[in-house]
């Protein structure tokens, strides 16, 4: 039987690597040419607005290749910087929008029912 930290690991391996900690010079071909010892890449996506510069998405057609590339890229040394790479959880994305959906209900129940915030 599967010990508990080990699935929950298993859980989290995914196609799609999340990198940030990018230089702002570093290009899709420099993506290309790092990722790509790993595997076939499906997609790299750039971030280029001003919330998401420094980061990529990197999409592999196969799964253990992104774990792979993971392993071995995660503190990877970039055109002057030391990149993180990890597992895209959008999961973890929609509890966050969730929380905040329900955080700003309950500022507006307290507002309609005249509850003060506890100092």
């Amino acid at each position: 039987m599967a010990s508990h930290s080990t699935v929950g690991a298993a859980r989290q391996h995914s196609r799609i690597l999340f990198v940030k900690n990018l230089n702002y010079n570093t290009t899709g071909a420099d993506l290309y040419q790092v990722f790509g010892r790993y595997g076939a890449i499906r997609q790299i996506r750039l971030g280029d607005a001003t919330g998401t510069k420094g980061t990529a998405y990197v999409v592999y057609e196969e799964m253990a290749d992104a774990k792979r590339a993971l392993d071995n890229l995660n503190g990877f040394h970039l055109n002057e910087r030391y990149i993180v790479v990890l597992y895209h959880m959008p999961a973890r994305l929609a509890a966050k929008a969730d929380l905040a959906r329900r955080e700003a209900e309950l500022a507006d129940l307290k507002a309609f029912h005249n509850i003060a915030d506890e100092a």
